[in-house]
């Protein structure tokens, strides 16, 4: 049924996995008092497989289907019962956002992660020069020093990166942005590491990733929403044109 994956295989993947199967319908209903009946698709309150059926079926440890269940509980798709067994939620048409960690690091996959970031962080780079107060510029400029620092140290600095986006993004005052990013930071961080590490190979690319950061910065300190937002754009743009002249895409 499952696709067998190797060992070292995220529980992010097994958990991708199982919710497609889960709403291919591939879970029918057990017939056990309690489960619920009659939803979408016919798989609520149906029972998923053990713990040890699933690990022999996807070829992985008990503990990675342990971590890719309590993920999918967490997010509302399955629920354990105590001594019955783990049950597709009786509620839970409302899928998460999901995207699977090991195809946002492929140099295609990197690419679309630009472009949604594009989509995102022009946009918030410019409600957080509409709304920026002293205090977030303060955070904000830190935030560059830190990752200027990192860089300076040899380091790839994308923990940094993302740190320096987010306190952009605190600025705006909207929490959704702010969970958004949240979100996406696993996967920004995946596709973050693939133009980093390509960037700091040339000490020009370095330069232009340092001038593309201090654009959007004095743009949000000047208020001007127009420009920080062009300035957000424009350095997306350029990392997937770093990319291309290195080869990664």
């Amino acid at each position: 049924m499952f696709e067998k994956l190797p060992a070292r295989a995220l529980s992010d993947t097994v958990a991708q996995q199982l919710l497609e199967q889960i709403d291919r319908g591939a879970f029918a209903e057990t017939g056990e008092r309690g489960s619920a009946a009659g939803t979408r698709g016919g798989t609520r309150g149906g029972k998923l497989p053990t713990e040890a059926v699933l690990a022999q079926q996807f070829g992985v440890s008990r503990t990675v289907i342990r971590e890719a269940i309590s993920r999918l509980k967490n997010e509302g798709v399955v629920e354990p019962r105590q001594g019955s067994g783990v049950f597709i939620a009786a509620h839970g048409a409302i899928r998460p956002l999901r995207i699977d960690y090991a195809e946002a690091v492929g140099a295609g996959s990197v690419l679309h992660i630009l472009a949604l970031r594009r989509a995102i962080e022009t946009e918030v780079a410019s409600e957080a020069a509409a709304r920026r107060t002293a205090v977030h510029l303060k955070a904000i400029d830190a935030a560059l020093t830190r990752l200027d620092a990192a860089v300076a140290d040899g380091e790839d600095g994308v923990a940094q990166d993302v740190a320096f986006h987010r306190a952009i993004a605190m600025a705006t005052g909207n929490p959704y942005f702010l969970k958004t990013l949240t979100f996406l930071n696993q996967y920004l961080e995946a596709g973050t590491l693939v133009t980093r590490r390509n960037e700091a190979l040339r000490e020009d690319f370095s330069r232009q990733v340092r001038e593309e950061h201090a654009a959007i910065v004095a743009a949000i300190r000047a208020g001007d929403p127009a420009a920080a937002r062009d300035a957000a754009s424009t350095h997306l743009n350029n990392a997937a044109k770093r990319l291309a002249a290195a080869g990664l895409a």
